[in-house]
């Protein structure tokens, strides 16, 4: 398989405040080129573009192409599942939506702290590795939003699991509150493969900051800012395939160019991403290194570092103009579903601030973290 994955969740629209206005003939060429170069692996969920990503996979690939030439993965949403029954309902339409008679791939959707209670209430595993005994799905796994210590929970629990899906890239491969570089370790731990989600972190690693953007181009004016991001996630070896959340055919066209023949990143390029990732840190609202002296001595055991790591990727994003997707406010609420106290206890004793080596002022910078995710 090639390292490049078709993610179906940010296809062309027609109208771009409808997510279902879906522009098919686009799509349609975009898979028709994804094809030919010999690409094959599709990526959709019941939940994108309000439920007419599957649909939209049907109309250019299902019906267009013999089975053989391509490869489907599909989720069971389990942030919509209420109970056992909602299992086989929801799997039967997504085979009718999508137009194939087995899925390539099946995932549990989006585990977390949260929903693995759900999973494991509605035995969801039990569900999808009975689905691939009847031959109606050909390898099972789940993509995942939480700490590398739940990861390797489940992992533990559910060794039928056959592949990972993951947030990494490269601003948060050693981020505190997403953990990418240590659910990687763990996935491989279990040598359980990886697929890549998110390599451009919503699009924001394409908007890079004036300074930033240049060293890229200087380096390789023959690539894309994109290509970067993408080649660091499918240059590590664990991984599988890289998805790519392809909005238009000039971007289709831009990733199948340098990914055809996948040209690992060199030692050299290593450095310049983490030089890039540094002037991006740079512009975060707080300069925390999370050496975890400031929880050592919190009284109310507030996790800072991390909440700190969710808010500094949350206000670049703004600073953006709050393009793209953001998902800080999303893992922020893992970490309190989890049991975790919120920013909003600091009782501001202090104590934090005097232990910090960087000498943050840490209870003034709290309730601007409870504004912004709670």
């Amino acid at each position: 398989m090639k390292k490049l994955g078709f993610g179906l969740m940010r296809l062309p629209q027609l109208d771009p405040a409808n997510p279902r206005s879906i522009d098919i003939e686009q799509v349609k060429q975009m898979a028709d080129t994804y094809i030919s170069r010999g690409f094959t692996y599709f990526d959709t969920a019941y939940m994108y573009h309000d439920g007419y990503s599957e649909r939209a996979f049907r109309q250019a690939v299902a019906e267009r192409y013999p089975r053989t030439a391509f490869t489907i993965t599909d989720k069971l949403p389990m942030m919509m599942i209420k109970n056992k029954e909602d299992l086989p309902r929801i799997f039967d339409e997504q085979l009718e939506r999508t137009g194939v008679d087995y899925f390539d791939y099946y995932w549990l959707h989006n585990l977390n702290v949260n929903s693995i209670k759900t999973v494991n209430e509605t035995d969801a595993f039990d569900f999808i590795l009975r689905k691939k005994q009847e031959g109606l799905v050909r390898h099972i796994g789940f993509s995942f939003h939480d700490s590398a210590a739940l990861l390797e929970q489940i992992l533990t629990d559910h060794p039928e699991t056959e592949f990972v899906q993951l947030q990494i890239n490269y601003l948060d491969w050693s981020d505190a509150g997403i953990q990418s570089g240590d659910c990687y370790n763990v996935a491989t731990a279990h040598q359980k493969p990886v697929i890549v989600m998110e390599p451009l972190k919503g699009g924001s690693l394409v908007r890079l900051p004036d300074e930033a953007a240049a060293i890229l181009k200087k380096a390789r004016p023959d690539l894309s800012i994109a290509s970067w991001g993408i080649r660091f996630a499918a240059s590590l070896p664990n991984v599988l395939t890289v998805l790519s959340g392809m909005s238009s055919i000039d971007q289709l066209n831009d990733n199948t160019t340098y990914m055809q023949e996948l040209e690992p990143l060199t030692d050299e390029e290593k450095q310049i991403l983490a030089n890039v990732t540094d002037i991006i840190r740079a512009r975060t609202a707080v300069p925390c290194t999370a050496c975890r002296y400031c929880v050592d001595q919190c009284p109310q055991q507030i996790p800072i570092p991390s909440y700190f790591a969710l808010y500094n990727a949350w206000d670049n994003w703004q600073r953006d103009g709050a393009k793209g997707f953001n998902s800080q406010k999303m893992y922020y609420s893992h970490f309190i579903n989890g049991g975790a106290t919120p920013a909003s206890a600091c009782i501001v004793c202090r104590q934090c601030e005097q232990a910090c080596p960087q000498h943050i002022h840490i209870p003034d910078i709290l309730p601007q973290v409870a504004a912004a995710f709670e």
